[in-house]
């Protein structure tokens, strides 16, 4: 994982209470691309559609 990740992996587990294995999972499954992070954890039913526009509105205040 990367260090850029960290305090997006931090807003996922903290504020929208993402369970470690969900986020474990999705980072297996976007290591090749891992931009695709809040993508991969929309596309396997992890996070609904509100949780990702929170998250992309997170990334882009960052």
């Amino acid at each position: 994982m990367e260090a850029t990740h960290c305090p997006l992996l931090r807003f996922l587990k903290e504020d929208l209470q993402l369970p470690t294995a969900s986020i474990t999972l999705a980072l297996r499954h976007s290591e090749q691309i891992p931009n695709l992070l809040p993508i991969t954890l929309w596309q396997y039913g992890l996070i609904t559609l509100v949780q990702l526009d929170q998250i992309y509105d997170w990334l882009y205040a960052s």
